[in-house]
């Protein structure tokens, strides 16, 4: 296609775009959060620069301000013109994502990192020996760690002692790796099956049977329908060997975990109409002198009286399980089986969210700690009203919370370590990171706070053109029901704008549906935000972080709640003064794709739109989409009736408002066919609309240039059809159909 043709040639040009920043940086900088003062130090090699940021709460260090123009020293320009150092370059090299952490004999932290630069693939990871050290690559070249159960993966490597088992992206084959002697390759522990058929994930070492016990995804009869099972990898054998089945008959399958002797093992299970956080089952099977499974007991998930969805199980060192479900009050919160009596107890009890959606393998929300009195704790995270916190629970019922105080305001993972935890998080001014958490010896207050990883090391330098989240409850259409967002005003140093114009808006609609937007330093939004952009990024009804009931308003009613939110949270910043109610933008991936293209079909709030991989024919996502989500369009759209009723490639008579469309050639999840289906008809009513095609791209971009690609082409598209503004940055717009001649 012509379009393509286009995309390609621009994503291998060389860009000149500045990336320095116009501000002085110097090479030490400090800033205080509450009784710790951060310590951010610049380094000269990549790995150094991992390790920018640490805290000390015993010690102060004096501030150094950034200086910054007075705003009768600023230019006036309009909003959407401004220059700004955030570029795509700058935006691209901090899109590294994290794919989970573990600690290795030597009590050294190992984490999984997906490079853009690479064409993202996904390298493990060990940190240094000392501060002076630098991190090493586990991972030769030749290889990369992810694996494609389920389509979203995650899970896909093990730490056990000095080994690492990991799922290799090419073939899907498990291998295994020794830590301290990397000039050994790396064994392959799985058949070849001459194409990348079978995938593994979420394992666990079995040292009693010398073993890999892991789930197992098998392509080989179906792709549609793939068979799923928790199955046991003999590692003994010269010969690599079949996978023994362990567990069986469900549709799917996560978090198989050995107690500690391996007598025991617990898992999740789940099976069609449902998905994980609908309606699931924690079981445990007790294993034989022989290594199988002779008796299956189902702990939670099975009580016609109650609906819940189990997650996380974990057995402490004494043999006890615990595990997060939200029976009860509607919110996820940690509870204890009583294996004696086979009765469930809650450990602690708050209208707070203690894990997240299963849309990945391999999440781990809490851990367990020992104090110096050998007393039993819990580590955990929780979110509520769009923060996360990290606290410390007794591990007996009705146990008090100690509140941790750390900079995140924003957790996903915890990970045990040598005296220490290891917690993934961000806030507003701290991008997705990995600190070492240091606890006295109670294990009730921090007293160190040391970043060793972070998706974007040199971000600290553009602070000054930062936009804070700002976290808003807006009402809906539905009375006495509220939703929320995030709002980032526009914000540059060097810029305003005057006083009588009011800025561009764009909503983002997050992907899932049922997940969750938050508020920390993203990048690619203070891109927008610095050039003079309000930006919102909207929490509508069916989102995670706020309980059972709200995430349910979407059920059935996929393209009705979610667009209504999304326009309702417009207006409400419109009526508040805070943007141009006559350039609004929406745009989205995946789901929120979906509900771009519904909300510009059947509302008249937004002027243009931007849909990444998103859905237009919602039956025909029905038809083909992946095992995982087959049945989860029924339960959200309202069965076929009501997909067909609200899929915009059935409405386009009702599409009047500029499209971009972009799309990976190589998606399983919202197959191609979809973004060329609602081009063409959009062309052939005459709406302005372009479509860019990836090759090489599956469900989401992980290659820089063409992260790169989609933010420059949304920011001229929308500048040339909606802002009224030139861009400031010099980006060669592609062929808008209906627009350009």
């Amino acid at each position: 296609m012509a379009t393509l043709a286009i995309a390609v040639l621009t994503l291998t040009r060389t860009s000149s775009s500045s990336s320095s920043s116009s501000s002085s940086s110097s090479n030490f900088f400090s800033r205080t959060f509450n009784h710790f003062t951060t310590k951010f130090v610049s380094f000269k090699t990549p790995h150094q620069r991992r390790r920018f940021f640490c805290c000390n709460s015993k010690r102060g260090i004096a501030s150094s301000p950034v200086t910054t123009p007075s705003i009768s020293e600023r230019m006036t320009a309009p909003y959407g013109s401004w220059k700004s150092p955030i570029t795509t370059d700058v935006v691209s090299g901090a899109a590294k994502r994290l794919g989970g952490t573990a600690v290795d004999a030597r009590g050294r932290l190992v984490w999984l990192e997906s490079r853009p630069a690479e064409s993202g693939r996904g390298v493990l990871v060990v940190e240094a020996e000392n501060l002076e050290g630098e991190a090493v690559d586990i991972t030769p070249k030749e290889f990369g760690v992810r694996t494609l159960a389920q389509e979203y993966g995650g899970g896909a490597f093990t730490v056990s002692g000095d080994a690492v088992f990991f799922a290799n992206y090419k073939d899907q084959r498990l291998y295994k790796q020794s830590i301290s002697s990397l000039d050994l390759p790396p064994i392959p522990l799985t058949p070849d099956y001459g194409s990348p058929v079978v995938s593994y994930a979420d394992g666990i070492y079995d040292g009693r049977f010398n073993r890999f016990v892991t789930v197992m995804e098998d392509r080989r009869e179906s792709t549609q329908n793939p068979s799923t099972t928790i199955v046991s990898v003999a590692l003994g054998s010269k010969n690599v060997q079949e996978p023994q089945v362990l567990v069986s008959g469900s549709d799917f399958y996560a978090f198989p975990r050995l107690d500690p002797k391996s007598e025991r093992i617990a898992w999740i299970q789940w099976s069609h109409p449902y998905m994980p956080w609908d309606k699931s089952e924690l079981w445990v099977g007790y294993i034989s002198e022989k290594g199988e499974i002779y008796k299956q007991v189902c702990v939670a998930g099975n009580d016609p009286a109650l609906v819940e969805s189990p997650t996380e199980p974990k057995w402490s060192s004494d043999g006890e399980l615990f595990f997060i479900t939200d029976r009860g009050n509607g919110f996820w919160n940690l509870h204890k089986w009583i294996e004696s009596e086979n009765k469930v107890l809650p450990v602690y009890s708050l209208e707070a969210e203690f894990a997240r959606p299963l849309w990945v393998f391999g999440m781990n929300s809490y851990e367990f700690l020992q104090s110096h009195t050998q007393k039993n704790l819990i580590a955990c995270s929780y979110r509520q009203q769009g923060k996360s916190y990290l606290g410390i629970i007794d591990d007996v019922p009705g146990s008090k919370l100690t509140l941790l105080d750390i900079p995140f305001t924003d957790i996903e993972n915890i990970t045990s370590g040598n005296d220490c935890l290891y917690v993934e998080g961000a806030s507003a001014v701290h991008p997705s990171s990995v600190a070492k958490v240091t606890l006295d010896n109670d294990k009730s207050k921090v007293v160190n706070f040391y970043v060793i990883w972070s998706s974007s090391p040199d971000s600290l330098k553009y602070s000054p053109y930062f936009s804070k989240p700002e976290l808003i409850e807006f009402p809906t259409e539905v009375p006495g029901q509220n939703a929320y967002a995030y709002f980032y005003k526009p914000s540059n140093p060097d810029f305003q704008a005057s006083a009588e114009e009011k800025p561009p808006l764009l909503l983002k609609s997050h992907g899932g549906p049922t997940a969750e937007a938050r508020g920390i330093l993203n990048l690619s939004i203070q891109y927008w935000t610095s050039r003079g952009w309000a930006f919102v990024d909207v929490n509508y009804g069916g989102s995670t972080g706020y309980g059972r009931e709200f995430r349910e308003r979407l059920l059935g009613r996929w393209g009705i709640v979610d667009v209504n939110d999304c326009c309702s949270c417009t207006t409400y910043l419109v009526n508040s003064g805070k943007v141009d109610g006559d350039r609004l933008c929406i745009t989205g991936g995946s789901a929120g794709g979906y509900t771009t293209l519904a909300a510009l079909a059947f509302k008249e709030t937004f002027k243009a739109g931007a849909s990444l991989y998103g859905v237009a024919d919602v039956n025909m996502l029905r038809a083909e989409t992946h095992k995982f989500e087959s049945h989860y369009i029924d339960r959200l759209g309202g069965g076929e009736k009501g997909c067909y009723e609200r899929s915009p490639i059935n409405h386009v008579d009702k599409f009047s408002c500029p499209i971009i469309l972009f799309q990976g050639l190589e998606d399983k999840v919202v197959p191609p066919e979809q973004a060329r289906k609602i081009y063409q008809a959009l062309k052939e009513k005459g709406v302005p609309v372009a479509l860019v095609e990836y090759e090489g791209e599956q469900h989401g971009f992980r290659k820089a240039e063409n992260i790169k690609f989609t933010l420059e082409q949304q920011m001229v598209f929308f500048a040339r059809l909606v802002g009224h503004f030139n861009v400031a940055d010099d980006i060669t717009p592609i062929k808008i159909d209906n627009f350009d001649r």
